[in-house]
């Protein structure tokens, strides 16, 4: 039984003293101090008894009595990090500061800071969104997009923000349980990941975007190859509203995962079509297709396999000349994806090798703005809405990628925050504190899904109220309307420009009339060919 875990050790032993101790006094073999001692383990024991029964905070489910000494280090933490540790704003990966906002949002509680900001706005790279004497007056917060190009037979309104793509096998069945109820009552979507559509992405309702990796979990036959049938199954499901195609994603680029056989448990192995106990190998490549125009083609099957339904893929981006293959392969056959998920090199939810996480793939910014560019450049980016993911974790973060030209933005980590992600960094281990990150049952046990989902919905309603407010601080009247204009960065401690310095946005066409209009273009644009991902020869 869970109770007799080391982690319980400090409750179970409260409770055995508390018996004790009493006997042993009352027999003349301790002294009367004992019934202090007494006393304090009656007390602990019913703290611990109440931690275990509890169900708003799983650190206390999952460490009754000593879980308190985290919140009692988090009451002490101005004091002690001031003078000990790093500072409220240093990210590691994610700064204190992230953090707290997501929890409070998610909680519903005070969200406001007195006594200025902890900012160093004299800083090389400090940036803000300039105001406007005018400011507007939005009425609704719920921003939404209409996603699908003139092939698709079935747009979907899809908010700003939504959850990004996070396995069940990574996480938990009560974390994914929690986020998808959490997004049914916020009504955004829930990106399953490449693990498949499990019975836990299906139970709450929420709306789902399907993510279709290179193992084709969920749509795979016996020998691993993409199966039509299996597809056509999960993809007419009501609760699917849109099919991702991942290439790649911004934690391990380029790097296939091997989810061990130790791990594939009954429903993991129903999830993804594959046999209970066996290693889960997702191959770094699809085998489906192997040049850009052979994406686009699997592309527009897709779409009519699901009934015309919005098809995407989501990538990070690497060698240019392969990103500006799948642009030249789009004006070769005139097909185009619905959507572009961009996802940043800054990593994310899923464990890599360090050099994976540190060293490779383009940061978002960088990648956001070449892929917006090479759209506009050759004429397609009305057709093609593209969604960015990467460190977003405040309305401002929001802003910032929507200026770069994002319509919308996607979330892991600030969701998993907001169901008790302490960001103690063992996702990978299997030994996740608070039960996001795990499969353990004992720990899975400590997230209970219904008190997490509503805080899922409160992060995401009050996220959308601040950048609410930023946008009507500015002037305008939805996150489309916010260009590198309304975006102020200081480059030295006595220069100020604008991001469209920065981050300049090309003419509509331009690279049609054979322009090159920077370096990257000229440098990687020849090298392009549609008919393969390799430099052009």
């Amino acid at each position: 039984m869970h109770i007799f875990l080391p982690r319980y050790f400090v409750l179970w032993m409260c409770a055995t003293l508390s018996i004790v101790a009493p006997l042993m006094t009352l027999a003349g073999q301790m002294e009367e101090l004992w019934w202090v001692i007494t006393i304090c383990c009656w007390c602990l024991t019913i703290v611990g008894i109440r931690d275990l029964r509890q169900t708003p905070h799983a650190t206390l489910r999952n460490y009754p009595i000593i879980g308190h000494i985290r919140y009692l280090l988090e009451s002490l933490r101005p004091a002690v990090r001031q003078y000990f540790f790093e500072s409220e704003t240093e990210p590691t990966p994610f700064s204190r500061e992230s953090r707290s906002l997501v929890y409070q949002r998610a909680k519903e509680e005070i969200d406001k800071r007195p006594f200025g900001t902890l900012e160093n706005v004299y800083r090389d790279d400090y940036e803000w969104i300039n105001h406007s004497m005018a400011p507007t007056k939005i009425a609704d917060s719920d921003f939404r997009i209409t996603v699908g190009g003139p092939d698709c037979t079935q747009p979907f309104s899809l908010s700003v923000l939504n959850i990004s793509a996070m396995s069940f096998g990574a996480l938990s069945a009560n974390a994914i349980l929690a986020l998808n109820a959490g997004a049914k009552l916020g009504h955004f979507a829930h990106d399953t990941g490449e693990g498949g559509i499990s019975t836990y992405h299906r139970q709450p309702g929420g709306d789902l975007i399907w993510n279709i990796g290179s193992g084709y979990f969920g749509c795979r036959d016996e020998k691993g190859h993409f199966s039509e049938s299996h597809f056509v199954a999960n993809a007419t499901l009501p609760q699917v509203r849109m099919i991702e195609i991942k290439l790649s994603q911004g934690a391990k680029p380029g790097h296939g995962g091997i989810l061990p056989g130790s791990k594939v448990t009954a429903e993991i192995a129903l999830a993804r079509g594959v046999k209970i106990g066996e290693d889960c190998n997702s191959p770094a490549a699809h085998s489906e297709f192997s040049t850009p125009v052979g994406l686009l083609e699997f592309v527009q099957r897709l779409r009519r396999l699901s009934g015309g339904k919005p098809v995407g893929f989501k990538l990070c981006i690497g060698h240019p000349w392969e990103w500006f293959a799948i642009a030249k392969a789009m004006l070769k056959t005139g097909i185009t994806p619905d959507f572009i998920v961009v996802d940043g090199g800054e990593g994310g939810t899923g464990a890599a090798p360090i050099e994976f996480v540190d060293h490779v793939g383009t940061p978002l910014r960088d990648a956001l703005t070449l892929v917006n560019n090479t759209l506009i450049g050759i004429g397609l980016r009305d057709r093609i809405k593209i969604g960015a993911s990467g460190k977003i974790t405040s309305s401002f973060d929001m802003a910032r990628v929507f200026a770069l030209g994002a319509d919308w933005c996607n979330s892991a980590r600030a969701f998993m925050f907001a169901i008790g992600c302490i960001q103690a960094q063992q996702c990978h281990t299997g030994r996740c504190p608070t039960g996001v990150a795990t499969q353990d049952l004992d720990r899975q046990r400590g997230l209970v899904p219904l008190d997490k989902a509503p805080r899922v919905a409160h992060f995401h309603k009050n996220t959308l109220h601040a950048l609410t407010e930023l946008l009507q601080a500015a002037g305008l009247h939805h996150p489309d309307d916010l260009t590198t204009k309304h975006i102020a960065v200081r480059t030295s401690s006595t220069k100020v420009t604008l991001m469209s310095t920065l981050y300049r946005e090309f003419e509509p066409g331009i690279l049609l009339t054979g322009k090159l209009p920077s370096p990257v273009f000229e440098y990687a644009w020849p090298l392009a060919d549609p008919d393969k991902f390799g430099p052009h020869s």
